[in-house]
């Protein structure tokens, strides 16, 4: 092949004849150094050489954008790949490959930079929302609006007094939300339960332990995990001192109380509130079992109610005669058994309160009753309609809570076996005998729940007997 002194005149003149596919010219200062060129008229210089004894051809670039002197310095380096035993060929995807790579490594780590300065500004909020959002399909709905409920702000129109506001206050973990991430340590976590314990202790240790089972869940995630000071920091012995331990709750109602308390309470002037407070006494369930019970709950056939219980599920126990006589009482307005009739203004509420304070001084008048309306349907759970029936009857501090302790207190006078008792209420088995080979069916319970109920009856002096006769279920207005 003939070959020439390239020189850029030379290059430029070159062209391809009009008959060929392509032409080549060749240089005579670097070896293997051509110009190759096709009849559209696109240039490129290419180098050419013997590869294990066959020809190879690799484009160097375009003479736009290469130099003559620049072309012959390439062609003469893959000649010297050749002469060193490389192919030139792999070299060059080897390179192309370690390039890409480079790339992808910088890309990678221009993200991770980005990343790591949004880690550095995450809140304690904005990873709260992402825990709530990934355990709620794990947890009971009263559980997870805990977590709402304890991470709340204030500043709100309040629905209920808050000691003279008319705005609501922040919950506790509320202080802790604004906080970044990586700054949650042990010296902050504990500043904030000697704070919290000053004023609020029950609801401060109830967010300590939820605060706990976050900073676990966050030490096993990957993106989270790099951030935490510690994932122990509100385990310290100094945070549970400042929060101490809650006081063992004694609240129940005595066997000589039961006349006074079904008396007071049998005359509240609102049926619906009257019955939820007799079936919470007398069913042993929890206020946030009884209150959401749906008609659809009611068993008429069976005689059996299932209660939504936060610990199982639900489970089922028998509708004893009384209990099925004050559901036959509830006119039927919605699904729910004890439904809210209406939603009243905080003005009427108010009245309300105080008329019933009022007339808590005699025996409960026909007093105009305000049944409180949520967004469920049902009422909410009736704290100041019962304190006033205590009132009335003469008992002190006796919570709704203390109702569900009652019931399990009173049965000590039939000495019903506690494993009866737990299942009715609801608790988990204490033995693995209980736990694993006893299962009663809900007519068994029913021979001994009935029992409990006609016994606090004959002791409250109520005549059960003589009120049989009472109306249907009907379905009335909202």
């Amino acid at each position: 092949m003939p070959k020439v002194a390239f020189t850029a005149p030379r290059v430029a003149k070159f062209k391809c004849p009009p008959d060929k596919a392509q032409a080549f010219l060749w240089d005579a200062t670097a070896r293997g150094l051509g110009l190759r060129i096709t009849p559209d008229g696109r240039p490129s210089y290419v180098f050419q050489g013997l590869w294990q004894g066959k020809t190879i051809r690799i484009t160097i670039g375009s003479p736009d954008a290469w130099t003559i002197p620049d072309a012959q310095a390439k062609a003469r380096e893959l000649q010297r790949q050749i002469d060193e035993g490389f192919d030139p060929r792999e070299v060059r995807r080897e390179a192309q490959v370690a390039q890409e790579k480079k790339r992808a490594a910088e890309v990678t780590a221009a993200e991770q930079a980005v990343r790591d300065a949004a880690a550095a500004t995450l809140t304690v909020g904005e990873v709260w929302a992402v825990y709530l959002n990934a355990r709620r399909p794990h947890w009971g709905e009263l559980h997870y609006r805990d977590h709402i409920k304890l991470a709340r702000a204030g500043g709100e129109v309040a629905k209920r007094g808050v000691k003279g506001n008319k705005l609501t206050i922040a919950m506790p973990l509320h202080s802790l939300m604004s906080l970044p991430l990586r700054s949650l340590d042990a010296p902050k976590i504990e500043a904030w339960a000697a704070k919290e314990a000053q004023t609020r202790p029950t609801s401060a240790r109830l967010a300590w332990r939820l605060l706990k089972v976050f900073l676990n869940w966050c030490s096993e995630q990957t993106e989270y995990a790099q951030l935490l000071p510690s994932a122990k920091a509100a385990a310290t012995r100094k945070t549970r001192e400042a929060l101490g331990k809650p006081r063992v709750k004694t609240d129940n109602l005595l066997r000589e109380q039961l006349p006074n308390w079904f008396s007071a309470v049998r005359k509240i002037n609102n049926p619906v509130i009257s019955a939820a407070l007799q079936v919470m006494l007398l069913t042993g369930a929890r206020p946030g079992e009884v209150l959401p019970m749906r008609w659809s709950d009611v068993d008429l056939q069976w005689q059996r109610l299932t209660i939504r219980d936060k610990v199982e599920g639900a489970r089922v126990i028998p509708l004893t005669p009384y209990v099925k006589y004050l559901l036959g009482g509830l006119p039927r307005r919605n699904e729910w058994v004890f439904a809210s009739t209406r939603t009243v203004s905080m003005d009427e509420k108010n009245m309300a309160r105080r008329e019933r304070r009022a007339s808590a001084k005699g025996e409960l008048a026909a007093v105009e009753e305000v049944v409180q309306a949520s967004a469920t349907g049902h009422i909410s759970e009736p704290r100041s309609h019962h304190a006033c029936a205590c009132q009335t009857a003469g008992i002190e501090d006796l919570s709704l809570h203390g109702l569900r302790r009652s019931f399990k207190s009173l049965t000590e006078w039939l000495e019903i076996p506690a494993g009866i008792v737990a299942q009715i209420q609801g608790h988990k088995p204490s033995a693995t005998a209980e736990k694993h080979y006893t299962v009663r069916p809900v007519d068994l319970l029913r021979v001994h729940h009935v029992r409990i109920e006609a016994w606090m009856l004959k002791e409250a002096g109520v005549d059960f007997e003589s009120a049989q006769a009472h109306p249907t279920l009907r379905v009335v207005g909202a």
